[in-house]
C-alpha cells in the first residue's frame, strides 16, 4: 500500500515538472519570436530612414543645381564656374549619402548583434540630428543653450566700426574770408574726432553698386581760440572776450550725438562658393554723399594759464547757448577702408550772440 502511494506521488511530481518544462519551452519560443519580430520592425524602420535621407540628399542636389543654373542665366557666373560648382555640389551630396547610410548600416548591425536591444543613452542620435548643440530639457521640451548658427547664402547688410578725425573750424560765409585772420578760431589746434557704428545695405537685389550707409556717431568738435581770447557768456550772449591772464591754452569743445545717412556708390567684387555669396569693397573706390542730424550732448572749455607763479587749469562745462539740434551735409571718397571726409553743419554752432558761424571739418575716415 505504502509503495503504491510513493509510486503515485513520484509519478505526479514527474508529470508536474514535465508540464512545467513544456510550458517554459513554449514561453521561450514565444518570447524569441516576439524579439525577432521587434528586431525586424526596427530594421525596417532604419531601412526606410536610409531611403528617406538618400531622397533628401538628392533633392538638395537638385535644388543646388537649379540655383547654379539661375545664377548662370543671370550672368553672375561663367559656364566653367557653373560646371565646377555643380561638380562640387554632386561630390558633397555623394559623400553625405555615403556617410549617413554607413551610420544607419552600423546601427542595423548593432541591433542584429544584440537581438534588437541596445543600451539607451540620455541623448539619442535623433536629438543630435535635430539640434546640434548643448541642450537640456525644460518642462519636457528641449532648451537649446548653444545652437549652430546658420550662415545665410547672401547678405544685403554689412556693418563697420568707423573712426574719423581731422581739422575743424567755424566759418561765416556771410563775411568775406580772405585769410586765416578772418577766422575767429585757429586752424592749427582746432580738431574734430568721430567714433561710431554704421551699417551699409545694398539697394538692389542683384547689384551692389548703390548702397545705403547709415548709423550712429559721437562727434567731438574742438575749437582753439586765438589772441588770448576765450568763450564766455556776457550780457546773456555767447562772446569771445580777452582773458585777464596770459593763456597758455584755450580750447572749446562741443559734443554731439548724430545719425548719419549717405548714399554710397562704388563697384565691389563678388566672392562666391557653393554655400555662400558675398560682396567685398575692401579694395574698391567708393564715394558717399548725404548728411546727418542729431542733438547736442554737452559743451565745455579748457583754460590753462599762470596765476601768481602757479600753473592753473580750469575745466568749465555749461550750455554756452550752443544750438540744441545739429544737422548738416557730409561726404567721403576713397579706396577700401580709408576715405577723405568732409562735413558742414547747416545749423549754427551758437543759437545767438556775436559769434556767428557754422562748424566745418575736413579729415580722414576709417572703416575698421
Amino acid at each position: 500500500m505504502i509503495r503504491c502511494i510513493i509510486y503515485s506521488f513520484i509519478t505526479l511530481i514527474t508529470g508536474i515538472y514535465s508540464v512545467s518544462a513544456q510550458e517554459s519551452s513554449q514561453k521561450d519560443k514565444i518570447e524569441n519570436s516576439e524579439d525577432q519580430e521587434t528586431l525586424l520592425i526596427k530594421i525596417n524602420k532604419l531601412n526606410k530612414k536610409k531611403e528617406a535621407l538618400v531622397t533628401a540628399e538628392k533633392e538638395a542636389l537638385k535644388k543646388s543645381i537649379l540655383e547654379i543654373e539661375q545664377r548662370l542665366e543671370k550672368g553672375f557666373i561663367t559656364l566653367e564656374m557653373a560646371a565646377h560648382l555643380k561638380e562640387e555640389a554632386a561630390i558633397l551630396r555623394a559623400e553625405n549619402i555615403a556617410n549617413r547610410t554607413a551610420i544607419i548600416d552600423l546601427e542595423i548591425s548593432l541591433l542584429e548583434r544584440n537581438n534588437g536591444t541596445l543600451a539607451q543613452a540620455k541623448t539619442t542620435a535623433d536629438d543630435l540630428e535635430n539640434d546640434i548643440g548643448f541642450s537640456v530639457n525644460l518642462n519636457g521640451a528641449p532648451f537649446v543653450i548653444f545652437k549652430e548658427k546658420q550662415i545665410p547664402y547672401d547678405r544685403r547688410t554689412y556693418s563697420d566700426f568707423v573712426v574719423a578725425l581731422g581739422v575743424n573750424n567755424l566759418v561765416n560765409f556771410d563775411q568775406d574770408i580772405e585769410s586765416m585772420e578772418d577766422f575767429d578760431f585757429q586752424l592749427a589746434g582746432s580738431r574734430f574726432f568721430e567714433i561710431g557704428w554704421v551699417w551699409r545695405t545694398r539697394l538692389f537685389k542683384d547689384d551692389n553698386f548703390v548702397r545705403l550707409n547709415y548709423g550712429v556717431m559721437l562727434q567731438y568738435n574742438g575749437l582753439k581760440s586765438k589772441s588770448n581770447q576765450y568763450v564766455t557768456i556776457e550780457d546773456g550772449e555767447t562772446q569771445l572776450l580777452p582773458f585777464e591772464q596770459e593763456l597758455r591754452k584755450s580750447k572749446f569743445r562741443v559734443d554731439n550725438l548724430v545719425f548719419p545717412m549717405h548714399l554710397e556708390f562704388g563697384r565691389s567684387s563678388r566672392v562666391q562658393s557653393t554655400n555662400k555669396m558675398r560682396y567685398s569693397i575692401s579694395n574698391s573706390f567708393r564715394i558717399g554723399v548725404g548728411g546727418y542730424a542729431g542733438f547736442n550732448m554737452s559743451s565745455r572749455q579748457k583754460l590753462k594759464y599762470t596765476l601768481n607763479g602757479e600753473r592753473v587749469k580750469e575745466k568749465l562745462k555749461q550750455g554756452y547757448d550752443v544750438s540744441d539740434f545739429v544737422y548738416g551735409l557730409s561726404a567721403y571718397a576713397g579706396r577700401g577702408g580709408t576715405q577723405i571726409y568732409a562735413k558742414y553743419d547747416l545749423s549754427p554752432m551758437f543759437a545767438s550772440g556775436p559769434i556767428l558761424g557754422n562748424n566745418i571739418s575736413l579729415g580722414l575716415r576709417f572703416d575698421l
